[in-house]
């Protein structure tokens, strides 16, 4: 059973950066595309970024394209969310999720059928 921790949450200004990483504890997730997703209060939770397991295809909201960024280093079995000019619309609890992949799908990114889930962290922008 793969475990997902998400860190790297906080209290920014608008206008800051924040860096969220996300590692599995337990078996590696060398051949899971990730993705990042938000819930805000009162909302629905909702896709934010994905990356596939190749690295070789990245996926945005529209509302963060442009602004925020999916990486991966498979040696370190992490996934990180670069967050740049942070609007206090982006204050949400921030999930990381996995989606187990076979070969065909090694160049998967997006939105759905992720299979684990990290308890997620708290992102507030202030304005």
């Amino acid at each position: 059973q793969v475990q997902l921790v998400e860190s790297g949450g906080g209290l920014v200004q608008a206008g800051g950066s924040l860096r969220l990483s996300c590692a599995p504890s337990g078996r590696t997730f060398s051949r899971y595309a990730m993705g990042w997703f938000r819930q805000a209060p009162g909302k629905e939770r909702e896709f934010v970024a994905a990356i596939s397991w190749s690295e070789g295809c990245t996926d945005y909201a529209d509302s963060v394209k442009g602004r925020f960024s999916i990486s991966r280093d498979n040696g370190k079995n992490t996934v990180h969310l670069q967050m740049n000019s942070l609007k206090p619309e982006d204050t949400a609890v921030y999930y990381c999720a996995g989606n187990a992949v076979g070969p065909s799908r090694y160049d998967y990114c997006g939105p759905s059928r992720y299979d684990y889930w990290g308890q997620g962290t708290q992102v507030t922008v202030s304005s």
